[in-house]
């Protein structure tokens, strides 16, 4: 069956981008743990903010989807392998493959995709197949702003790893560090000052910090189909505020306009 979960989301002019939170099993038993990675200050959209791993889908994405045997709408295919790509060129991680993988292999797929900068010839020299079933769509965002020249129109995918059990490296070209940390945690030293989060992964690590385990984020995706989120002011008791629509599965759904961080 065709996969329509964004057949309806308004297509616009923003930059199409992908972006994966990938979870792990703690070993304490606790929260699930969630990859996170800090842009580069120099960075002209979210510098020195704490986000998913992700980036924008590239022409050589959509070619590939192409020639994926797949239901998946096209474009929607192509957004899945960029958000493969571009966790496997940020992390190191190997989420979406088919065939022999371990850390040593996903190490020498990295530094061939870093050489050649597309997926394809990564693919054809491992012996591997996309399985774009394992990212799970969770949402998209388009902050539609008329006043900044570069918007990003982005889709949030789910993957799972586990036990998780294994190596990541910073890229040290838009990323300079990455860590683990429950969606709470990154909440909590947000409010420290420790990380900067702008106001789309905020509220999404907000719905994240809902759930005790993949399965139930992935129940919450099957519950709530994606849909396009474009914030919005609003005037309140003589305050601005920066809100989204209340039924899209956020706990919690705006925040005084003054203290949102953009990108």
């Amino acid at each position: 069956m065709t996969d329509d979960r964004f057949a309806h989301a308004p297509h616009a002019e923003g930059i199409p981008a992908a972006t994966v939170v990938v979870f792990r099993r703690a070993a304490d038993g606790g929260p699930p743990e969630i990859l996170m990675t800090v842009r580069s200050r120099s960075m002209s959209f979210a510098g020195g903010a704490a986000v998913f791993p992700g980036g924008r889908v590239d022409e050589a994405d959509f070619e590939l989807a192409k020639t994926l045997d797949s239901d998946i709408e096209q474009d929607e295919l192509a957004h899945r392998v960029a958000a493969i790509r571009e966790t496997l060129e940020e992390t190191g991680l190997a989420i979406g493959m088919r065939g022999e993988v371990d850390a040593s292999l996903a190490g020498k797929a990295r530094e061939l995709l870093l050489e050649r900068g597309e997926l394809a010839p990564v693919l054809d020299k491992m012996g591997w197949q996309l399985d774009p079933s394992e990212v799970l769509p969770f949402a998209r965002w388009f902050p539609k702003n008329e006043k900044l020249s570069r918007v990003f129109d982005t889709r949030f995918y789910l993957a799972d790893l586990g036990t998780g059990a294994v190596d990541i490296t910073v890229d040290q070209t838009e990323n300079v560090r990455l860590f683990w940390t429950t969606a709470q945690g990154a909440l909590d030293r947000s409010e420290t000052g420790e990380l900067t989060i702008i106001y789309p992964t905020r509220r999404n690590l907000e719905r994240l910090a809902q759930f005790t385990d993949f399965a139930q984020a992935a129940d919450d995706c099957r519950r709530h189909p994606v849909r396009t989120i474009t914030p919005f002011l609003s005037e309140e008791d003589g305050q601005r505020w920066l809100r989204i629509p209340d039924d899209a599965g956020y706990p919690v759904t705006g925040e005084p306009l003054d203290a949102v961080m953009r990108g």
